[in-house]
């Protein structure tokens, strides 16, 4: 009974689909967070006629006969559109405009890692460095006497001092892009890291050349709509019941055969 199986793939299909919407509905409030969206094949097909094939008259058939053996996860896409821009009036919350990651390093190995999560702090040297106490990359170190912190579009940072009008230039905010985003490896926490797939990341200026423009003073928010994700949501539990019922359907007709051979 073909049908049984089928119908059991279209079941673990949904289910990936359900945990999708889920980790998208858990993350609505995580900042810089990209929604995902699972993606679907059909599987191989047994075929019991092949189009164009001749019948025992010699004429072509205008269409075969093949029977499908189901779905499977063909992937799991992240979307990297911009996200609503919320005020925190706070001097170390940053924003991107547009394309780009801010680049973090991680103390364990070095690596450059990649995040949309603007939210700094200063360590005990006075370096900005995200809630993991990773140092963002260029290095940006504040002044421990700094009164005020300017942070332009292009990412020119900037403190007052004690005693002083004037104000001075202490670092400069680098941005990261990557020809395939989607291509990143997700490593929790709200970072990503560059693989095969993403290519290497170029690097620039902020506000230029393509890349995004930092706002400071806010923070990026989740791309999740809570209205698609509710109705991915319905629709994924309306399949796997759907699903289910065709394996209901396989038993009770194998129910049925098996009382004719009594």
């Amino acid at each position: 009974m073909r049908a049984l199986f089928t119908a059991a793939s279209g079941m673990q299909a949904q289910q990936a689909r359900i945990e999708t919407v889920a980790n998208n509905l858990a993350n609505v409030g995580t900042t810089g967070f990209k929604r995902s969206r699972a993606e679907f094949q059909d599987l191989f097909y047994d075929t019991l006629k092949a189009p164009g094939a001749q019948d025992s008259l010699g004429n072509a058939l205008p269409t075969g006969a093949q029977v499908g053996h189901g779905v499977k996860l063909a992937a799991i896409s992240r979307n990297h559109s911009d996200g609503e821009r919320s005020s925190t009036n706070r001097d170390l919350d940053f924003a991107i405009e547009g394309r780009g990651f801010f680049q973090i390093t991680r103390p364990s190995d070095g690596e450059i890692l990649f995040t949309r999560n603007g939210s700094f702090n200063l360590d005990r040297d006075g370096n900005l460095v995200n809630s993991q106490g990773q140092l963002m990359e260029p290095s940006i170190q504040i002044p421990t006497d700094a009164t005020k912190v300017t942070v332009l579009a292009d990412g020119t940072v900037s403190v007052l001092q004690p005693g002083t009008t004037t104000p001075q230039n202490v670092g400069q905010i680098e941005l990261a892009r990557f020809a395939n985003p989607s291509g990143l490896n997700a490593q929790g926490n709200s970072v990503f890291q560059k693989t095969e797939s993403s290519g290497e990341p170029e690097t620039g200026t902020p506000d230029q050349d393509g890349y995004g423009a930092v706002a400071q003073g806010f923070l990026e928010s989740s791309n999740v709509n809570m209205a698609e994700e509710l109705v991915r949501m319905i629709l994924a539990q309306r399949s796997f019941e759907v699903n289910s019922r065709v394996i209901q359907a396989g038993d009770q007709m194998l129910q049925a055969v098996g009382a004719l051979a009594r």
